[in-house]
């Protein structure tokens, strides 16, 4: 599980950026644009609202269950879901666990 949580990690990385930084080139750094796109229609509303709640519960989890089960690191899959997002941070902080199991 270890090797398969790590590559969804890295896909978690590379899939949601492949897609953003065509745009990022295009406009540059524009956070009015960027807000405007991405609330453009009620289904773009309705996923950034689904993946809010997604991130605040996964912090939640990562910061309480890190705690409990004692995983190293896993500020750092905290840092990764508010940097790049829970396509990420949950499938890191998952690897971080089972190596945890492991040692």
């Amino acid at each position: 599980m270890k090797v398969f949580y790590l590559v969804c990690s890295v896909f978690g990385v590379v899939l949601p950026y492949g897609a953003f930084m065509p745009w990022l080139f295009h406009h540059g750094v524009d956070i009015a644009l960027f807000i405007e796109s991405a609330l453009v229609t009620p289904i773009s509303v309705f996923a950034w609202l689904d993946v809010l709640v997604s991130a605040i519960a996964l912090l939640g989890f990562i910061i309480i269950d890190g705690k409990r089960s004692r995983v190293p690191y896993r500020y750092w899959a905290v840092l990764g879901t508010l940097t790049i997002g829970v396509s990420f941070g949950l499938p890191f902080y998952l690897y971080l666990k089972e190596r945890r199991t492991d040692l």
